[in-house]
């Protein structure tokens, strides 16, 4: 994809974004797929945090829930009433940005020397070391009650709490945007270079000057405190924490999915993969349950009656075809489609 077309898409992604409650709302009235749009950004922000880990520096992490368990359960504690700080929703969120980055260096000084399955060993224990923390911390996190009630956000007098779905939707729309304007100047910056750079060939990348360990401590810190950004905003659009069991290893395996399907690497792919992965579990899924119990179809006494229950095996499908058709993602990366031939024709 070159500079141009990635433009155009992010334009073309934009306008969508924005006229698509206007569009259902006179031609499609009733239908609330703007609405569920809302989750869909959340984890699109979630994406774009495993991507700079993932994607630009090449370090499997299967702990992405437990950052954004911490990120929830951070505004919960700053922001409910039954604790003494009740922070506004702003200056929490961006505590818990900070939380995050902090939480991002202490799983990484330990881990950040290991590779390949060792790594994803040890996320993938730090996000269970955190869920079980978080349950039975009960008199810190409430244990699986979780915190509520948290307040909404204020801005210039807007109830977010009021029946319309529209001020969420274009808050998230917002730090979404915001959220993937950062991330795109530090995949071009000094920093993201030496990413990618410590992806492709880490001997290489320290031969010219780059401290891997720096840059991949950096990449989990930023990467951690964009995903516990992603819980902040969960929680507060939930009202509530939830219990911790909300925040396991199926979680962190989505967000991989995401990353996965839409492109490794590639920030309007992340987006997509979220339209894709979540989007088919919160709306078709979620409309042909409807539909099905509304025929009178639907059976809660056969298991594989019921669409959502088949929604991790259609994930693990995708998945499979895409790393078989498509390794590259549905949008890949134009740092990736450049690496690529010229690795080729060294070989």
């Amino acid at each position: 994809m070159t500079r141009t077309r990635e433009l155009q898409g992010y334009a073309i992604a934009l306008a969508l974004a924005v006229l698509l409650p206007f569009i259902e709302g006179f031609a499609f009235p009733g239908l609330g797929l703007a609405e569920d749009f809302r989750p869909i950004f959340i984890f699109a922000i979630l994406g774009l945090g495993l991507n700079i880990i993932v994607g630009y520096t090449g370090l499997l992490n299967l702990g992405v829930a437990a950052f954004m368990a911490i990120g929830a359960y951070s505004y919960g504690i700053l922001t409910c009433d039954i604790y003494p700080f009740q922070l506004s929703f702003w200056s929490a969120t961006a505590a818990t940005i900070v939380v995050g980055a902090l939480a991002g260096v202490v799983l990484g000084l330990p881990a950040i020397r290991l590779h390949g399955d060792y790594l994803a060993i040890v996320t993938l224990g730090f996000g269970e070391i955190v869920q079980d923390a978080l349950r039975n911390l009960e008199t810190i996190t409430k244990g699986t009650q979780g915190i509520n009630p948290l307040p909404s956000p204020r801005l210039f007098g807007v109830d977010f709490q009021s029946g319309s779905y529209l001020p969420w939707y274009f808050l998230l729309l917002f730090i979404l945007c915001s959220v993937a304007l950062l991330v795109r100047n530090l995949e071009r910056s000094r920093i993201g270079r030496a990413w990618i750079a410590v992806r492709e060939d880490e001997l290489a990348a320290r031969c010219m000057g780059i401290n891997p360990v720096r840059a991949k401590l950096l990449a989990f810190s930023l990467g951690a405190s964009l995903c516990s950004l992603a819980g902040a905003l969960w929680a507060s659009y939930l009202g509530s924490t939830g219990e911790p069991g909300n925040y396991d290893f199926q979680v962190s395996v989505i967000v991989l999915c995401v990353v996965m399907v839409g492109g490794m690497g590639s920030i309007l792919g992340v987006m997509l993969g979220a339209v894709v992965m979540v989007g088919f579990n919160s709306i078709v899924l979620s409309g042909l349950s409807d539909l099905l119990a509304r025929q009178g179809i639907l059976s809660g006494e056969n298991v594989f009656a019921v669409p959502g229950n088949w929604k991790y095996f259609i994930f693990g499908l995708a998945l499979i075809l895409v790393t078989r058709y498509r390794p590259e993602g549905l949008i890949p990366s134009r740092v990736v489609k450049i690496v690529a031939p010229k690795k080729a024709k060294g070989a």
